[in-house]
């Protein structure tokens, strides 16, 4: 097991915008993208966390193949929705705007929803969906991404990972928090998993041949391997995980007129991306008092929570509960890194002149 580094997370903010100005993007810009990477590890999404700011974000703005200035425009706009262009920009910086559009629209129409297309990946779903629970609101975030994944009966990567996520405010409980990808794993881990060189769980990818494997190594982007959709091969259902991945790209890149399946480029292609989100605010004023619907939320917690237990089990949880325990644990002891990722981030900083000098608060 490599061993984890704990960080304060005001250094980690700091060491973003530094980094991330150096390469042109404005520094207000730049704490949007801070936010949502060192949220994602906070909530012990390392997938989608510090690990991805050279790797993805640096890397293209770099090599001249993602805009530093997000230069995003509104196409079109109703009383309730709204249609983005992200002028190939950061996901971060043009997510955050459309959510916010999104949002405001919802306290007069009671539901709003904003499609982006020309856009970059955006880090975790849930982030955006939380925004709307500042406001009393229900959020929505989905988004595509290039192709990982395969199609149910395929052995080529043809589908993204296209996750969905949902939140939902409660009272005496933590706010509920879908966020899943409608693959059976985010690609990120399977890199998390190389990184630490071990075996991931069979079911999660296959091999170019189509076979199931557990070796993290031949699931590559490009035709080399793919994941697996939410539920795996056929016989445990994974035709479901295929079909909600379509329907994500329905809302996000054919309802945009954006880029959609193989047409999404990688990180590693010099091409836009072309990734299209979906936003959507529900104000819950709108349907009846805030108030009621948490007490709702929570009698309907509570129902989970005491029933009958699996033997062996001594809690049932509910999305979200886990990440939401977690954050709380890392926000008092510091954010946590893999050492690996530490080292990436020293050697991003010192590629464009910024060292990566945050203190090591602890190792675990």
């Amino acid at each position: 097991m490599e061993p984890t580094l704990r960080f304060n997370r005001n250094d980690l903010m700091d060491f973003v915008i530094r980094y991330m100005t150096k390469l042109g993007v404005p520094a207000e810009d730049a704490k949007i993208v801070g936010k949502v990477l060192i949220c994602a590890d906070i909530r012990g999404v390392e997938s989608h966390g510090m690990q991805r700011l050279g790797s993805y974000y640096g890397s293209r703005i770099s090599k001249g193949w993602l805009d530093p200035k997000t230069p995003y425009k509104l196409v079109n706009e109703s009383s309730s929705t709204a249609l983005i262009d992200g002028g190939n920009g950061l996901g971060q910086v043009t997510s955050h705007k459309a959510m916010r559009i999104a949002i405001e629209k919802a306290k007069k129409s009671g539901i709003s929803a904003v499609t982006v297309r020309n856009s970059n990946h955006y880090g975790i779903a849930g982030y955006y969906a939380m925004m709307a629970l500042e406001e009393g609101m229900i959020g929505l975030s989905l988004t595509n991404s290039q192709p990982l994944v395969a199609p149910t009966y395929g052995r080529t990567a043809v589908v993204g990972t296209n996750p969905i996520a949902l939140a939902a405010p409660s009272g005496a409980h933590y706010p509920y928090l879908l966020d899943m990808a409608t693959s059976a794993v985010a690609y990120g881990k399977i890199q998390i998993y190389e990184k630490k060189h071990e075996h991931i769980p069979i079911g999660w990818g296959i091999d170019e041949d189509g076979q199931a494997t557990n070796d993290p190594a031949k699931i590559k982007p490009g035709g080399h391997g793919a994941l697996l959709p939410l539920g795996g091969m056929e016989i445990t259902a994974g035709y479901k995980g295929y079909g909600l991945a379509l329907l994500v790209e329905v809302l996000c890149s054919i309802l945009s007129g954006g880029s959609f399946l193989t047409n999404v480029g990688g990180p590693g292609r010099p091409e836009p991306t072309g990734v299209s989100h979906f936003f959507m605010a529900i104000n819950i004023e709108s349907f009846r008092p805030v108030f009621d619907f948490k007490e709702s939320m929570d009698a309907m917690i509570d129902l989970l929570k005491k029933s009958p237990l699996a033997v062996g089990r001594d809690e049932i949880m509910v999305a979200g509960e886990k990440e939401f325990e977690y954050a709380k644990y890392n926000q008092e002891h510091g954010v946590p890194l893999i050492k690996p990722i530490v080292e990436d981030l020293r050697k991003d900083g010192e590629k464009v002149g910024v060292p990566f000098d945050c203190h090591v608060l602890r190792e675990d």
